[in-house]
């Protein structure tokens, strides 16, 4: 399996936003990241970005295609889009692969619609869906509606996209949900499931992956 991420933008976020009970005053850094997999003779991109963010003062900003195209990668060749969420900033780019299947939950699709071409061959699911034996699609629910995460397993390697059930490493380091969940609950029940698990954690808006080790050593 191949795995890598591809950084589009940057901007900053509020701290109320990236953490449950944050500060208003203070922003971070944030990034803007999709992830490229090739598994099983397919090319799969995980999440599909925007071409514009009203509301955010953007450095950085190349783009999904472009950024794409710096790595060698033609949206032609594209087979699979996987959206974590419905959000603008993660699906409004799938409009860019019209005839790549689209992966999206269920209860996301009202609102991922709009950005996802009928031409497509579109797959809905609810619990989770397995899309080759390397690459799961897992529902969670805490972030927005149909929010989701992928996990990829790679021999005694395994990784989870967690889309933006989690903005930062600090997140996971401090346990502490985002600003912004639809479901506090099932926020808070993901953190935990992050703490046990052996999986490397990859982010959307943070280009610094989280390892097993490095969540021990806390």
């Amino acid at each position: 399996m191949k795995l890598f991420p591809i950084v589009y933008a940057r901007s900053t976020l509020p701290e109320s936003m990236i953490f449950e009970n944050g500060r208003k005053d203070r922003t971070r850094p944030i990034a803007f990241i999709l992830y490229y997999v090739e598994s099983e003779n397919r090319r799969i991109l995980i999440d599909a970005g925007c071409d514009s963010m009203p509301g955010f003062e953007m450095q950085d900003f190349i783009g999904p295609l472009a950024a794409l195209e710096g790595h060698g990668i033609s949206k032609h060749g594209i087979t699979d889009v996987i959206l974590t969420h419905a959000h603008h900033d993660h699906a409004q780019g799938a409009m860019h692969f019209p005839h790549a299947r689209i992966y999206v939950h269920r209860d996301a699709y009202p609102r991922a619609k709009r950005y996802i071409s009928p031409a497509g061959e579109l797959h809905l699911f609810d619990s989770a869906v397995k899309i080759t034996e390397e690459v799961e699609v897992l529902h969670v629910g805490g972030h927005a509606r149909g929010s989701s995460v992928v996990r990829l397993c790679d021999g005694n390697d395994s990784y989870v996209v967690v889309g933006d059930e989690c903005y930062l490493r600090d997140c996971v380091l401090e346990n502490i949900p985002t600003g912004v969940s639809c479901d506090p609950a099932k926020s808070r029940a993901f953190l935990e499931a992050c703490q046990g698990s052996k999986d490397t954690i990859l982010f959307c808006h943070d280009e610094r992956p989280l390892t097993k080790e490095e969540r021990e050593s806390v």
